[in-house]
């Protein structure tokens, strides 16, 4: 190894170590949120492109009452057309509700989430991603019944 060399790896560890110092030296205000997205991560998904949301036209289930609007009592089975690439399907309701979808691509996986509404009363909101046509399980908990829409946001 060259001297120069040397001395480039000199100065890598010098600045990896002052690095070091100053991550560790600086004190955290809070803990943060875990819920909520850095800036950064926004910008960046800003450059890579949304992922576009799934037409509530191509969704069609036994308890539709409307297009995009299932109300039902227990659960109900969303049948999703193909969409020809990676979309999202955004299901809003005004009560809690579950919904189990199989995961997009090859994996052998089945996803469950229990959605509540949100604390600053917009309701509750379960955001699916599929790549080809699927079933979505939509549950309501308790005796009452449930009405979920299929949105584009």
């Amino acid at each position: 190894m060259s001297g120069r060399q040397k001395a480039l790896l000199g100065v890598l560890a010098v600045l990896l170590v002052a690095l070091f110092v100053v991550a560790v030296s600086v004190p955290g205000q809070d803990r943060g949120d875990p819920g909520a997205r850095h800036g950064l991560v926004d910008r960046l998904g800003a450059l890579g492109g949304e992922r576009s949301a799934v037409d509530p036209g191509t969704v069609s289930a036994d308890c539709a009452d409307e297009t995009g609007r299932l109300v039902f009592t227990g659960s109900c089975v969303l049948r999703v057309a193909d969409p020809g690439g990676l979309r999202t399907l955004v299901l809003r309701s005004p009560a809690r509700f579950r919904v189990t979808a199989p995961a997009p691509g090859d994996a052998d996986l089945t996803i469950r989430d229990d959605v509540e509404p949100a604390s600053d009363g917009t309701g509750a909101v379960a955001k699916v991603a599929v790549d080809e046509a699927t079933e979505v399980a939509v549950t309501c908990p308790g005796l009452g019944g449930c009405t979920v829409t299929v949105t584009t946001s």
